[in-house]
């Protein structure tokens, strides 16, 4: 039988998920600051990054509703599906992507060097190494453990 999930519940899976999101944008933009001294805040809205907010988020929603529904449940186990595809996709298909932009940016900077043209680059930090979504998802599963011993 599906242990449905009461509003109090579902409030605080929503608590938790934001917050692993935010702490996990927040250590972008301290990373940054205690690497280069400067601060950035479009990292704390930015993807990419160390750690993976996505990776935190998804964790952080896969164990809050394994604490709420119960371990066997049938959503946590979508959850748990939806995490795996979620950061799998921010290791390959996004970092791909990233490293595909970085290289085209160096491509339009050589051919354009010796001529003055109009060129907006492509973002380069899209996606996240598999070590940045290992840190991120352990990050979500602590924030979602540590919201429900609150």
């Amino acid at each position: 039988m599906l242990k449905p999930l009461n509003q109090k519940g579902t409030i605080r899976i929503f608590y938790a998920t934001s917050l692993a999101w935010f702490v996990a944008q927040g250590l972008k933009v301290l990373i940054y600051w205690i690497r280069n001294h400067k601060i950035s805040f479009r990292l704390f809205v930015g993807t990419g990054g160390m750690p993976s907010s996505h990776s935190a988020f998804v964790s952080c929603l896969a164990t809050t509703i394994g604490l709420e529904a119960g371990w066997d449940s049938p959503v946590f186990f979508l959850a748990l599906g939806m995490a795996t595809i979620i950061m799998t996709d921010a290791a390959g298909v996004r970092r791909a992507a990233g490293q595909q932009a970085k290289i085209l940016n160096e491509i339009m900077e050589d051919f354009y060097s010796s001529k003055p043209f109009a060129q907006q680059k492509l973002r380069e930090l899209l996606g996240h190494t598999p070590f940045q979504v290992l840190v991120g998802a352990l990050l979500g599963i602590c924030v979602g453990l540590g919201f429900y011993k609150i």
